[in-house]
């Protein structure tokens, strides 16, 4: 049974709040030296955040744009928050991507001082996702979403 399409936005705050916690238990493991731990919780944030992408690009294709649908003083706080996340968005792949790069060639010095800007970054596009989802789709009515 396929999933309908507009069921994708909360498939893809859920891979964002997962990919979040992923982020979140990983640096707890680095910190405690657990490496292992630390390996899976990263490559699996990366897993969430590829499928993420993915079906992301796939609604979007499909369903287009969606516009926001709240009115007052919310609007500049949502545009403001999508646009930053947005922004930093942009990012998260190229981060993501040389930092596990760095880490499977074992250079872990120059993994350290990247992953310092990585994983904060790649965290906020991952919670704040799950926010713009929440404003767009649950706590005001979207305009144009698929029924």
């Amino acid at each position: 049974m396929a999933l309908p399409l507009s069921d994708i936005p909360a498939l893809n705050a859920t891979l964002n709040a997962v990919s979040a916690s992923f982020l979140t238990v990983g640096y707890a493991f680095i910190r405690r030296k657990r490496i292992a731990a630390h390996r899976f919780c990263m490559v699996s944030a990366f897993i969430c955040s590829v499928a993420f992408l993915s079906f992301y690009l796939y609604f979007h294709y499909h369903a287009g744009i969606i516009r926001f649908g709240g009115q007052g003083w919310i609007r500049p706080v949502y545009f403001t928050l999508l646009i930053s996340h947005t922004i930093l968005a942009g990012l998260v792949p190229v981060l993501a991507i040389v930092t596990l790069t760095l880490a499977l060639r074992k250079n872990f010095v120059t993994h350290r001082r990247i992953a310092r800007w990585t994983l904060p970054i790649w965290l906020y596009v991952s919670v704040t996702g799950v926010v713009i989802y929440w404003l767009l789709y649950v706590a005001y009515t979207p305009i144009g979403a698929p029924a």
